[in-house]
């Protein structure tokens, strides 16, 4: 089969079928040949394997997952793509396309239906501009992921795999953090898609833990912490806490549950391990109680 991640042929497939690019979708199709070998082989797929690719585009990812998994659930949002994905994909006969908006999709229920409950793995280049809710609604609705390899902008890949007091340490680190073991597989430029984003962007292996990585009772109010803390980040924590949660904690509470697990009263949310919020979340749990 003729590759279509070459800048000739997807330009070929534009012409052909007078394909417009939609801003509101953050298309862009991948060309690099290269790049695409690196997402197959981080994300280590079998002839075992079902896998969900979100956002297909005109097939250049999904051709190759195709030649490597037992199936591949193919999700997309843009209806005009899919009659050319019905094309340039019609010799794989593992391929499903479903025309659909993923965060409406069921995809417990999908995961159940296609590999009987099993977990699946997840590889894509993701758009943009709805990255995270993408990957939280992922991980937040328990589907059984394996493994999520995917292509992000640079930055959020950043973000993911921060470490505590760095500047690109937040939210997204410790909630990536929680669920899965984060790892940068490659750098990506610009002039590896078309048409070329303004940012550079990275692929991203996120594989999941087989268990917590930390204990805690209430997993809910540890995210709430954790929200409230990095919501003013020049605040300190404490203040952070009492803004957001003065309707459950009043100040000396919150005091005695930092100092509890042997913090400073002064210490910034953004020094604090994820191992710390689940102790901080474990303390508040007890006197809540």
């Amino acid at each position: 089969m003729e590759r279509i991640a070459t800048p000739k042929k997807t330009k070929e497939i534009i012409s052909t079928y007078g394909f417009a690019f939609q801003k509101k979708f953050g298309q862009n199709f991948l060309v690099d040949r290269h790049v695409l070998n690196k997402i197959i082989e981080a994300s280590h797929i079998t002839k075992d394997d079902v896998v969900i690719e979100i956002g297909p585009g005109i097939g250049s990812l999904t051709q190759e997952l195709a030649e490597h998994a037992k199936q591949v659930i193919a999700i997309e949002i843009d209806q005009q793509l899919i009659p050319i994905l019905e094309d340039t994909l019609s010799a794989y006969d593992n391929i499903t396309i479903l025309n659909e908006d993923v965060l409406k999709v069921d995809l417990v229920k999908l995961a159940k239906e296609t590999n009987n409950g099993k977990p699946i793995k997840v590889v894509a280049n993701l758009p943009y501009y709805i990255t995270t809710p993408i990957i939280m609604g992922l991980f937040e609705s328990h589907v059984p992921v394996e493994s999520i390899t995917v292509m992000v902008q640079k930055e959020v890949a950043d973000r993911m795999k921060a470490d505590p007091g760095t500047k690109d340490f937040g939210a997204l680190s410790l909630a990536v953090q929680y669920y899965s073991k984060p790892y940068i597989v490659a750098n990506v430029p610009p002039n590896c898609f078309m048409p070329r984003p303004k940012i550079g962007s990275a692929v991203i292996r996120l594989t999941g833990h087989t268990s917590k990585p930390v204990d805690v009772k209430d997993e809910k109010l540890m995210f709430r912490l954790i929200r409230a803390s990095f919501g003013q980040r020049r605040k300190t924590l404490i203040n952070s806490l009492y803004n957001h949660l003065k309707d459950m904690y009043d100040k000396e509470r919150l005091k005695e549950a930092i100092e509890s697990i042997g913090l400073q009263i002064n210490i910034r949310g953004e020094a604090l391990s994820l191992e710390a919020f689940a102790a901080l979340a474990n303390a508040l749990y007890e006197r809540h109680s």
